[in-house]
């Protein structure tokens, strides 16, 4: 192995010797440790001979059939060690997260669904699978899309759905939006209201980059208008604050529960719905766990959302 080999290399070269080194190390006796690790003997006497040519050092004192470890192979030996350890620690890990009763599913899913859908999702599913485990991320539909492309997530429960090559979105339901306005506002005492009826009124919305903002920006365009945006934030309830405090208007999803200082109208036109749908990678391969859940959210087509 000259200098100039990288660290990739080495690893490459290295990594299917470790295991046979250990064994040796920990009998002394190559005969011994073939005979735990089931291969050959001679094949054994091979795989230490190459790793110390690899290495350059001499890892073990040869005294007839019997071995020694060097001062270098005990250092060696210690590192071994713990890297065969981890490795075994990791292997149980991904085998535990896949398991079919008990293993887990990476889910992700927005903001304004985290009070009361998610749960009663998980709540739902859990009552034929109450061992499944969740890591659990809320977020703005595009970062949550990024994570999936990441390999950080299973699925996702997003809006709007997502349409790209690499992703498989399914529409599972829909939300209507609602105007809010403020206790005391002019429009406060209606049921139904046109959305053009608030072209003149200062808007609260959610950034760029959520779904919600761009279905705000879509809707007021088709109403013939450009929201005049006073206030942006990160999450709806904040916004339904603002409202509130008497700093503008807002299209939002129901809340989980009421929210006083503000009037919820439903908008007659143009239609105000945001459709919310189930997201994965294209391709990738699921583990039980989450090929269960995500027929679960399927067969949910419809009634996913609370009434």
């Amino acid at each position: 192995m000259s200098p100039s080999s990288d660290t990739e290399d080495i690893v490459a070269m290295l990594a299917p010797r470790l295991a046979h080194f250990a064994a040796v190390a920990r009998t002394e006796h190559v005969t011994r440790a073939a005979r735990e690790l089931q291969v050959p003997q001679s094949t054994l006497s091979r795989a230490l001979v190459r790793l110390e040519q690899d290495l350059g050092v001499d890892l073990f004192a040869r005294r007839g059939r019997s071995l020694a470890l060097t001062p270098a192979g005990r250092t060696f030996l210690a590192s071994v060690e713990r890297a065969l350890a981890e490795v075994e620690r990791a292997a149980d890990e991904v085998r535990a997260d896949a398991d079919a009763a008990s293993g887990k599913v990476a889910f992700g899913f927005l903001h304004t669904m985290g009070s009361e859908t998610v749960p009663a999702l998980l709540r739902a599913f859990r009552a034929d699978h109450p061992k499944v485990r969740f890591s659990l991320v809320q977020n703005y539909g595009e970062a949550m899309i990024e994570r999936l492309r990441a390999g950080e997530l299973d699925l996702c429960l997003t809006s709007p759905v997502p349409d790209a090559p690499d992703l498989v979105g399914r529409r599972l339901d829909e939300q209507k939006l609602r105007l809010v306005v403020p206790a005391d506002h002019r429009l406060a005492r209606r049921r139904r209201v046109r959305l053009a009826e608030a072209a003149d009124e200062a808007f609260v919305t959610l950034e760029p980059g959520y779904g919600l903002r761009r279905i705000t920006d879509d809707l007021c365009k088709e109403a013939g208008f450009r929201p005049r945006v006073a206030f942006e934030g990160e999450e709806a309830e904040t916004l339904r604050g603002l409202v509130a405090a008497g700093l503008g208007v807002a299209l939002l999803p129901p809340p989980a529960v009421p929210r006083p200082g503000v009037a919820e109208l439903t908008v007659t036109a143009p239609r105000a719905v945001r459709e919310i749908g189930l997201a994965w990678l294209d391709g990738h391969p699921d583990t039980p766990p989450v090929a269960a859940f995500k027929k679960f959210l399927l067969s949910r087509r419809g009634r996913l959302l609370p009434d």
